[in-house]
């Protein structure tokens, strides 16, 4: 472990509204994909720990779930996990869109916000998508409304200017040595990482209505040699939902599995025999056993886990 007493390290978390770019930031800063990203809000469901080891210093992020309104017992578990961590973290990241307008997701966050006392850096993302000039004016209106200790613009799809993000981030950790090994990158087990890999291509693929009513499972992995052999399992809440997910001559499945078996090769290192098969498990998303079975544990929060 590192000797050096000025190394420094600790935790921050990444929080904002559903779509904000959170993974998007995650994945830039750690330089691989870890968290899944696409476009529908929901994705990201569990914490994840994320680890950059610098020479200066070690960076454990905390993904949370976006804070939002809860609509059923996945959304309240989801939001408890995000407000959580506000406190049991050295630095809190909050990720918001380049705009002058304040929503009520925004306005929720800050409520949230001023009752930590932990400092909070306001990042300012998808800096690529607007002028220059415009930015200070961003950054004015944010100021108004609470007392950050620093504001950072940057492009997470770009990665402009995410080095001084890090630098900030430094600034607010504790001396002290590495959490984990330097090649550390996840705390999140293999099994898991493959599920979201999976679910992140069905997100992509399927429609609209669907997506939030998923969840996968992997039932087995077993290397033979040179292979790996994934069996999952697609959890969906309607029969309905099962054909659309299966789709005409089981095409729908075939694509999901098709896009997902590459980043896990990638991931494992190995050839992978993927096998995906859909199950209809009736209003899952309001069953406190059911969450529990596909990993979304209440009592995590409770432990601050």
């Amino acid at each position: 472990m590192n000797e050096n007493p000025a190394y420094k390290s600790g935790f921050a978390t990444l929080i904002g509204r559903p779509n904000v770019g959170k993974s998007t930031l995650m994945n830039r800063l750690i330089g691989q994909k870890i968290a899944i990203t696409s476009n529908k809000p929901q994705t990201t469901r569990n914490r994840i720990q994320t680890v950059l080891t610098l020479d200066e210093g070690q960076i454990v992020f905390l993904d949370t779930p976006g804070i939002h309104k809860a609509k059923n017992k996945l959304g309240d578990y989801m939001v408890n996990v995000a407000e959580h961590t506000l406190n049991d973290v050295d630095v809190i990241l909050w990720l918001v869109e380049p705009t002058n307008f304040i929503g009520a997701g925004e306005r929720h966050i800050i409520e949230q916000l001023k009752k930590t006392k932990t400092p909070v850096i306001l990042v300012i993302n998808k800096t690529d998508t607007v002028k220059k000039d415009d930015i200070l004016a961003f950054i004015d209106t944010y100021r108004k409304e609470l007392d950050f200790c620093e504001i950072v613009p940057v492009s997470a799809l770009k990665g402009d200017n995410t080095d001084v993000l890090i630098q900030c981030i430094l600034k607010y950790l504790p001396y002290g040595p590495a959490f984990y090994d330097e090649d550390t990158i996840t705390d999140q087990p293999m099994r898991q990482i493959v599920a979201e890999l999976i679910r992140e291509k069905a997100l992509r693929l399927l429609s609209e209505e669907i997506p939030h009513g998923i969840a996968v499972t992997v039932e087995s992995m077993k290397e033979r040699g040179s292979i790996c052999d994934i069996e999952a399992t697609i959890i969906c809440e309607r029969d309905s939902h099962k054909g659309i997910i299966i789709g005409k001559g089981g095409q729908m499945l075939k694509k999901i599995g098709s896009q997902a078996r590459p980043e896990i090769e990638d991931m494992l290192e190995m050839k992978v025999n993927l096998q995906l098969w859909v199950k209809v498990k009736k209003d899952w998303r309001d069953s406190d056993i059911l969450l529990k079975n596909f990993g979304y544990n209440p009592k995590d929060i409770e432990m601050g886990e």
